[in-house]
Parts: structure tokens; sequence; C-alpha cells
């Protein structure tokens, strides 16, 4: 019960808690120490060194930090980080005991009091950030996001604990006393870290990782200056910690003159210390996982800032003991919950060969290296100047300032993280050895290929140099007419049509007589364009030719040339010569072609006659797929509505698919009205209509953007996800349309509460599914089982589509690449890049997109990796009854023929079946009738 509380409250996963709970142990303890240690070892240096020696201490801890990172740096490429940290908590317990000696002992000269101050300022930031550097290691960026609040709650609860022992035990027992406490307590962290480790860092592999990471060469501080990103955080927590340690000397300043025994003062600090920590305990439980989701990152560390510079203004109109103790409650309640989980997080877009290197520099040389410069401007404000404590407060203003610029520069920063990251998955996913290419960059090359290749390579070049005019190619080309092949023949005459203006008519009056009609017709089209000859004489010559080569193909050329001019159709009597043609080609004769047919097919398309057009449906028909090519071709020129319903028939068959959308393209926006309408009403073949979006977005124009926008509400999740696609593809293309950003995010949203349906129903039948798998015992369990296994697949299909439309649509409202990398990113089977794309969409979308988008992904990933139970599913019947509602006619069918399978003694779902069985679609009617007889029937 108390375990499903604390999963629930602090949305924590299956599988995490026992991981979550031994880390917040870990730092609960580290912390604990920490506020026993810190206000013993304050309070005896205020009492022996007073106030004023602080600023050298600040000093000293700086120049040891830099010092000793030289050594912590040589031994991170020597030893593993388990080892590195396990030393660490020896070592400080051991200092801790050599303190327990001298405190018992009353020895104490001023360079101890400066080494047990230095050695537990490092420590305090040494141990923290080795914990987060393992935090980082055990949790990726979405883990961390939810659970860092949880976990540094234990360091919070720490900070408390420590605190009110330190304020109770230390008037009793002493503080030499408290230090054998705090040995033994670092002591016991040891085996904690070891469990740790075991569980998740060796276990998932991070282990080998971090130890070849450690292996670079390069210098912490030359990492963190190649990237802006580090630049600014440790620009962050540098001036972070300058403006801690300015409230810091305020505080004991102030405290030290109002109380001058050290052990009340040290009673004092920890009194509030651990008071601090209570609010901040407060705060980290219930507000900081909220405010850092909903806030973000980069925002969230707005707030310590803010919130000090308010405090500090009071402080200098009121220098007094209880304002500085409002500036200190401030720092000390939100830098160790709010602020201290976003800090943590910024880092995490980091690359791991980076990230490990450089955090633990940045918390502890960059710490302390900023306590030493806080130093160096005590000594400057206090000594030089003779500034009094309420007077530093003009110096915490300043740097307030360029806190806030810090903060401002990475919230960039850190989404340029994340796209860097995801394009460098993307970059190595995609990258693939580059075939060889050829290539038409030169004239060298073209002349080679024309002159010497093969046919299929000719032909290849003369189709790229199409659209080319350079008339040193001409010669080059007319030899080609002479070529054996008849396809690079007619492929030379039609490259003609740009490079020459009428010298090689000759040779191409020639071919006019050659036996191959796509030749033939070539050459008829070329000499009407580019001669001297006109329409009628090439008419007169050609018309009533003996060969039915030229025949047929100047009947062709009459029909091409008499759409623009009536009057050449009236003077050659076009139609009457198609009723011969029909006639001709209609008679039995051995000596009848193909090519006739097909030409003929052609004329009539271009000459517009409906009178003609039976002739061109009956060919619809014909054994040949080349007929029957020439009249989807002939349909499409025609334009005629007649065509209309046999040429959406044709899409479904995909080996005319091709012509079918080219003819249909013939129609141009005329047809949109009446393709939406006939989706909208079912009157297109189901496997037809997801072709219907090319053909409008092929029409171009802001029409068919409106059009494209309303096939988006359309039922069939194909044909939005097709209309997406068209979409992009015209924005990319034609920027100067117009696309609503706000209904794009209407969409969205739609087809994130359809997919959140999808995903809920899908859960319902794998977790029946699983239940049933194992105890098939006669042949209706095995046709349940069957009909439960085709819904779910067709709902798996649902929703990889579903994704994909989302993220199509997704590309409309943002830059397309930075949706692209981020949707290839959720793809991934490796669970850091998923969580670093989440996290990217996290920063890249406006709030409603996100907080309803990416709950539907993290749910979509815990589903593929098989850990349902955290999904919330209905019942069997609302899930039913959701997918019968729906407007997916193949979803529908499958849960109607799953129904007829279930032994349903209750007839539950009678009600939902009754109503389809009077469904205007005649399947679903039929399906509907089917399960209803079933059910009834047992």
């Amino acid at each position: 019960m108390l375990r499903k509380f604390i999963q629930r409250t602090f949305e924590i996963r299956s599988g995490e808690l026992g991981v979550s709970l031994l880390m917040q142990l870990y730092i609960f303890l580290i912390i604990t120490t920490l506020l026993i240690v810190k206000p013993t070892i304050n309070a005896l240096f205020l009492s022996k060194l007073t106030s004023q020696s602080l600023p050298y201490a600040f000093l000293m801890v700086a120049l040891v930090a830099v010092g000793s990172s030289f050594f912590y740096n040589k031994a991170l490429k020597r030893f593993s980080l388990l080892r590195i940290i396990t030393a660490t908590l020896i070592i400080s317990s051991l200092v801790f005991i050599s303190l327990k000696v001298l405190l018992s002992l009353q020895y104490f000269s001023t360079w101890l009091l400066y080494f047990y101050y230095v050695w537990v300022a490092i420590y305090a930031v040494l141990a923290t950030s080795q914990f987060w550097v393992l935090a980082n290691l055990v949790y990726n960026i979405r883990e961390a996001k939810r659970l860092f609040g949880f976990i540094g709650a234990g360091a919070i609860s720490g900070g408390i604990l420590g605190g009110y022992l330190t304020n109770l035990l230390a008037p009793v027992i002493g503080n030499d006393s408290l230090m054998i406490i705090a040995a033994l307590i670092m002591f016991a962290c040891i085996p904690l870290l070891h469990v740790i480790w075991r569980k998740r860092v060796k276990n998932l592999g991070v282990f080998r990782q971090q130890q070849r990471t450690y292996a670079s060469k390069e210098p912490s501080f030359k990492l963190i200056l190649k990237s802006k990103h580090l630049t600014y955080i440790a620009g962050i927590i540098g001036v972070g910690v300058i403006v801690a340690k300015l409230v810091d000397y305020q505080f004991s300043d102030m405290a030290s003159k109002a109380i001058s025994n050290s052990d009340d003062l040290a009673s004092f600090f920890g009194f509030w210390f651990s008071t601090f920590n209570v609010t901040s305990l407060v705060i980290q439980l219930f507000l900081t996982r909220k405010i850092v989701g909903v806030w973000g990152v980069a925002s969230t560390l707005l707030i310590l800032p803010l919130g000090i510079g308010l405090a500090v203004i009071l402080f200098i109109v009121f220098p007094e003991l209880w304002a500085v103790v409002l500036i200190k409650a401030v720092d000390g309640s939100f830098k160790q919950s709010i602020n201290k989980a976003a800090s943590e997080l910024l880092v995490l877009p980091v690359p791991t060969e980076v990230k490990n290197k450089t955090k633990s520099f940045i918390d502890v040389v960059v710490d302390s290296v900023a306590t030493g410069i806080a130093g160096c401007l005590l000594i400057f404000v206090v000594k030089a100047l003779d500034f009094e404590a309420y007077q530093v407060s003009i110096l915490i203003l300043i740097l307030l300032s360029v806190w806030l610029f810090f903060i401002f520069k990475v919230r960039t920063t850190y989404f340029e993280s994340f796209r860097e990251n995801l394009i460098s998955f993307t970059a190595k996913k995609t990258k693939r050895k580059k075939k060889t290419s050829k290539s038409v960059s030169t004239n060298a090359t073209i002349i080679k290929v024309i002159e010497n290749g093969e046919e299929s390579e000719i032909l290849f070049m003369l189709n790229k140099i199409s659209n080319v005019s350079d008339k040193r190619l001409k010669n080059l080309i007319i030899k080609l007419l002479t070529h054996p092949s008849n396809e690079v023949k007619s492929a030379a005459i039609s490259n003609l049509y740009l490079l020459d203006k009428g010298t090689a008519i000759e040779k191409v009056k020639n071919l006019i007589h050659q036996k191959n009609d796509e030749v033939v017709l070539a050459a008829m089209r070329y000499l009407l364009t580019h001669t001297a000859i006109n329409d009628t004489e090439l008419f007169d010559q050609y018309l009533s030719h003996n060969d039915p080569y030229i025949s047929s193909a100047a009947l062709l050329c009459l029909a091409i040339e008499s759409r623009d001019n009536k009057k050449l159709a009236q003077r050659y009597k076009l139609n009457l010569r198609i009723v011969k043609q029909i006639e001709n080609i209609n008679l039995p004769s051995a000596t009848h072609r193909i090519e006739e047919t097909i030409e003929l097919i052609q004329t009539i398309g271009y000459a517009e006659n409906s009178r003609f057009y039976s002739y061109i449906t009956a060919h619809f028909n014909n054994k040949h797929d080349e007929v029957i090519r020439a009249a989807i071709k002939a349909a499409g020129i025609s334009s005629s509505p007649l065509f209309l319903p046999t040429l959406l028939d044709f899409l479904q068959h995909k080996k005319f698919r091709e012509d079918a959308t080219k003819a249909l393209k013939n129609y141009g926006h005329a047809i949109i009205k009446e393709l939406i309408f006939k989706l909208n009403y079912d009157q297109i073949h189901e496997n037809s209509k997801q072709f219907i979006p090319e053909i409008i977005g092929a029409f171009g124009g802001q029409k068919a953007v409106n059009a494209l926008f309303k096939l988006l509400r359309n039922k069939d999740l194909i044909v939005r996800l097709e209309s997406a696609k068209i979409l992009h593809q015209l924005k990319s293309t034609s920027p100067y349309l117009k696309f609503s950003k706000r209904d794009v995010v209407k969409h969205i949203l739609q087809e994130c509460k359809l997919y959140h349906r999808t995903l809920s129903a899908m859960q319902i039948q794998k977790q029946i599914f699983s239940k049933y798998e194992e105890i098939l015992t006669n042949d209706k369990d095995v046709e349940e089982f069957s009909a439960r296994n085709s819904l779910i697949d067709l709902l798996e299909r649902r929703l990889d589509h579903g994704l994909e439309q989302i993220f199509t649509l997704l590309g409309l409202r943002y830059q397309q690449k930075d949706i692209e990398i981020a949707y290839q990113g959720i793809l991934s089977e490796k669970q850091e890049i998923r969580a670093n794309a989440i996290e990217f969409l996290d920063n890249l979308l406006q709030a409603n997109l996100k907080q309803t988008l990416l709950p539907l992904v993290e749910n979509t990933i815990i589903a593929s990796e098989g850990e349902s139970k955290n999904l919330v599913a209905p019942t069997e019947k609302k899930c039913f009854e959701m997918l019968l509602k729906a407007k997916d006619q193949k979803i529908k069918l499958a849960v109607l023929y799953l129904i007829a399978q279930l032994n349903n003694v209750n007839n539950e779902y009678l009600p939902l079946v009754e109503p389809l069985t009077k469904h205007q679609n005649k399947k679903i009617s039929t399906f509907a009738i089917n399960a209803l007889s079933n059910l009834k029937g047992k």
C-alpha cells in the first residue's frame, strides 16, 4: 500500500523505487554528516579567528581545490569512479576522527583551524558532486527530471537531521563526540555505494563507458571552454557560489556579533540550517517536480537569483539580523531544492565522454575558485573599503545581474545541446556508403556517353539533358537519329525540340517512314513545330497515307493540334476520320497492330468528343496492359467526369497506379471538391484513398492547401497522414502559401486524443491476450485468440501511423529538421536517445502540445518495454465501445469479428452491435449482423 502511494505521488515507475530509495538514503547520509561537521567547524573557526578571517579561508579553499584538482584528474584516469568515491569516504571518515581527537585535547593552532575549514568546504562540494555524477550514470534525462526531486529530498532530509542533531547534541555531548557519529555515518555510505553500483551502473554497462571517458587526455577546463553550454554552466555555478559566500559572510558576521559563545553559536547555526532545510524539503517534495516540469530547466534557475535579489534589497533597507536570516533562508531553501534539481539537469544533455570529466571539475574547482574570488572581493570591500555587512549587498546585486545573464544564455545552449546529440545520432543511423552516380556536370562526360555509351546509358543521358539548351550538343544528338535503337531515335528527336531550329529537317523527314510508331509520331510532331511546312501541307500529305504507321500518327497529331484549333478539326473532318479508323481497326484483320489501337485511343482523348468515349471505356478491360495504359492516359487527357470513378479505381492496382495518378492530375483544380466529396462519403475504394492527397497536392496553389487541410479531418488515418506529408512538400516548395498554425495545432491535439484511445485499447487487448495465450483448450478459443491477435496487430499499425502523423503535423508548426531528429530519436532502441528526444521536445513545444504529447510518447515507450501495468487501460467493453464509435472502418470490422468469437454469456455487447446492423457501409452491417447472430445463438 505504502509502495503504491509513494510511486503514485512521486511518479516513480516499476523497477525504479528500490534504487531510488538507495540513492536517497546515500545522499541523506552524506548531507547529514556535512550538517554535523560544518556547523561545528564554522562555529569553532569564527570563535577562534572571528569573521575577519573568513575571506582568507575562502582564498585557501580556492588554492587547495585548484592544486588538488590536478591529482584528482590523474586519479580519474587511473582508477574507476567507484574506487575514487570509496577512497573519498574513507579519508573523510579518518579526518573527522582526527578532529575528534584534537577537540578532546583542546589543541588548536591557526593552521589546523584553516586545514579543517578547508577540508570541510572541499568535502561538501566533492562528496555531493560525486553523488550527482553517480546519479547521472544511474538515470537518463527523463528519469532524472522525474526522480531528482524525490532523491534530492534525501539530501534536504539529511540537512534537517544533521542540523537538528548538532543543535540538540552539541550542548549535551560536545562537538568532539559528534565527529565520531559523522565518521560512522561516512563508513555506512560505502556498502550503500557498492550496492547501487552493482544494481544499476555495472548492470547497465555504464561502468565500461565511464572508464573510457576518463581515458581522455584533454584537460577538463579545455573541454569546458570548447563548449558554450558548459561555459555558461560553469558561469552559473561560479557566480552562484560567489553570491552564496557573500550571503554566508553577511549571515556569519551578523550572527557572530550577536552571539559570542561558540556552543550557542553552533546551536544557532544548526537550528537555522535545519529550519532552512525543512522549508527546502517541503518545496522539494511537492513543488520541484511540478515547477521544473512546467517551467522547464532553464526558467527554473531564475527563481533563486530573483528571490535573493528581493531579500537583499530588503536587507539594505533594514540592516538587521532577521533580514539577513531571510536572505539566507531564500538561499538555503531554494538552493538545495528547485535550483539544485535544475542545475543537475542542465548537464544531462552533455555527451557522456565530456560530462563525467567536466562535472567534477565544475563542482569542485569552479566552486572553490569562486569561493576564492568571493574571499578576494570580501578582503577588498571589507578591509580596503571598510564595508559593513549590509553594504556587501550592493556587490551581491551586481553579481546577480551577471548570474541572470548566464541563465538567459544557457536557455539556448541547453536546447542546442539536445539538438546536437540527436543530430549526431541520426547522422550515424543514416550514414551510408555513397554510391557513385552518373554525373552530367561536364560536357566531356555527356559527349563520351553519347558517342560510346550503351543504349541504356544514352537514354539516361538524353533524359538528363532534355532541358539543357546547349547548341554545342546539337551535332552529337543529330547523329543519334541514325542510331539502331528506335527508343534512342525518339529521345533524340525530343531533345532536338530545344537544341535545333530546323537544320535536321531532312533526317527527321526520313524517319517519318520508319516502321516504329513512337519514332514516326515524334518525327511528325517535330516537323509540325520546327519546319516551314504548315499544318495543311503536312496533313494533306500524311492523313491519307498508305502506310498505317504514318496515317495513324498523322491522325493523332491532327487531334492534338486541333485541340486549340477547332477550324482545323472541321477542315479535315476529324470526327469522321475517327469513326473510319474505329471501323477499320474493328474489322477482323491480322495486320492490325496494338500500336494503332493505342494511337486511336489517344486521338479520341485529345478530340474531346464524348460520342467516342465508349471506345476508351471498352479498352479499360483490354487483355494488353499497354492498351489499358493508353486508355487511362486518354481518359486523363479528355478530363471527362465520365472517367473519374474508373480512374480512381485504377489507383488500387499497383501496375496502373502511376498512369492513373498522372491521368487524374490532368483534371486540374476542378476535381478537388469532387474528390473530397467522394472521400467523405466512401465513394472511393479503400485501397485507392491514400493516393488522393498526392493528386490534390499536384495541382498546387492555396486551393490545394485548403483542400488538404480539410482532409486532415478525414476519418481514414492513412489519408490524413498522406495529406500531412503533401502539405510538407508544398510548404517547402511554395513558401508563399499560407498554413494556419492554429489549425495545425488543433489537428495535432486531435491526433493525440485518437492516439491515446488507440493506445489504451491496445493495452487492454494485450493484457487479455497474454492471459489466454497459454490456455487454449478448443477450436473456439483458438478462433478468439486469432481474432484478438489480428486486432492487436491492426492497433499497433495504427499507433505507428498515428505517431508518424503527429510528428508530420509538428513539422508544419515547427522547423522540419528539429522535428525529424526528434522523431528519429523517439524511434531509437536506445533508452538514452529516446529520453534526450523527449526532453528536446519538452523544450521545443508550446505548453498545450507538450502537456498532451509527451505523456503519450512516454507511455508508448513504456508499453513497448512491456511495462503495461503503469498505464491505465479501460475495461474491454469500454474499449470496444470506443473503437466502434471511431471512424476507422478496418478497426470496426476487426472488433465486430472479435465480438462474434467471444463467449459473452451476459450479452453485454448486444447494445454495441445492434445499431451497426443498419450501418450505411454494407461490409460493416454484414459483420454486425453476423456478430449479433453469434451472440444471440450462445
